[in-house]
């Protein structure tokens, strides 16, 4: 009987702590939190919670497991299994406090940053720094869980004997996972493209929103996404709208009579563009940029603070004056001269 209540009693007992320890530190952290209204530290440090009631319990049943004789015909084997708890629970841990850091910092920049894209290219940067310390995290995490085996370690010389020929050739192999890589690090670092930039790749327009170490999501305007290697951007041209301000002007192009009233239609304009919410007031002007001998080509150009506003003022500019020389001034729309054909002798 007492071969299997005192491992239930302790079991129970490293339980009990765990949870009041882990309710104990949520009690501090949201005091911390309410106290310290500036940051928003102490609220993200919160998450680390189960990791370190795992933790916790971890290194307690590590220490209490041989005197409670837990399986004691399996001391070794229960020991090992605590081990790799302990490692990845320590893991998770040290990359919830990393994240919460991380987090924390970028948080109290954006709200005091007034430039919007110096802002997104500090999230760009932060997102890529926090999938690399998973992934190095991860990597060390693994690596340390392996070297808990005896065969491992004793395989470890020659394994470290041949780890250039391997390099080399992993190197090869991975070449373009490599390359993705190494683009990815400097797409954060070289400020060319940040999360929420309006671009435009393969004819394709939309806005980053998602960027890793080795590829990028653009969100077109039909909600589809296009996920492409970060290696594109490196190597290829293509169009950031949002690159040195998200402010843009476009062109509305209409072809019409010679007989258009330009005076009337630029009135018309600026009448219009006061009644569009998305238009900046900072450019709105319209002028006759090509003739041809049925029409002119009137170009009307407008301004917003970036391309999903500009797209909004262009297509209601062309809607509503279209409308209103359709209703006010007919004459002004493009008309097809015919003349009946001279008879046959």
């Amino acid at each position: 009987m007492e071969n299997v209540l005192r491992p239930a009693v302790v079991v129970c007992a490293v339980l009990i702590l765990t949870l009041l320890a882990g309710r104990l530190l949520d009690l501090l952290l949201r005091q911390a939190d309410a106290r310290h209204t500036e940051t928003p530290l102490w609220g993200l440090l919160r998450r680390c919670n189960p990791p370190f009631r795992l933790v916790l319990a971890t290194a307690a049943l590590q220490a209490a497991y041989r005197p409670a004789r837990i399986l004691p015909g399996h001391a070794a084997a229960v020991g090992h299994v605590l081990t790799l708890v302990q490692i990845a629970s320590t893991a998770w841990l040290l990359v919830r406090i990393a994240t919460a850091v991380v987090d924390s910092a970028y948080a109290r920049y954006a709200a005091s940053a007034p430039d919007d894209p110096r802002v997104r290219r500090v999230r760009t940067q932060v997102t890529l720094i926090q999938r690399a310390l998973t992934a190095v995290a991860v990597v060390v995490a693994a690596a340390a869980m392996l070297l808990t085996f005896p065969a491992m370690r004793t395989v470890g010389a020659s394994v470290l004997a041949s780890a250039g020929v391997l390099g080399i050739v992993a190197g090869i192999a991975a070449q373009s996972t490599l390359g993705n890589l190494f683009a990815g690090l400097q797409i954060a670092f070289g400020d060319t493209v940040r999360i929420g930039d309006t671009v435009v790749v393969d004819k394709e327009w939309g806005k980053v929103e998602e960027i890793t170490l080795t590829f990028l999501v653009v969100r077109t305007w039909d909600e589809r996404r296009i996920t492409m290697p970060v290696s594109y951007f490196t190597s290829k041209p293509y169009e950031n709208w949002s690159r040195g301000g998200s402010q843009m002007t476009g062109t509305v192009f209409l072809h019409l009579d010679h007989s258009a009233p330009l005076a009337l239609m630029r009135d018309k304009l600026a009448e219009l563009l006061k009644e569009i919410p998305e238009w900046d007031g900072r450019t709105g002007g319209l002028a006759v940029t090509d003739t041809t001998p049925n029409t002119i080509l009137v170009r009307a150009a407008v301004s917003a603070k970036d391309g999903d506003d500009l797209w909004t003022v262009r297509c209601a500019v062309r809607e509503r004056l279209i409308t209103w020389l359709s209703a006010e001034h007919p004459y002004a729309l493009p008309r097809v001269t015919t003349a009946e054909a001279p008879p046959r002798d």
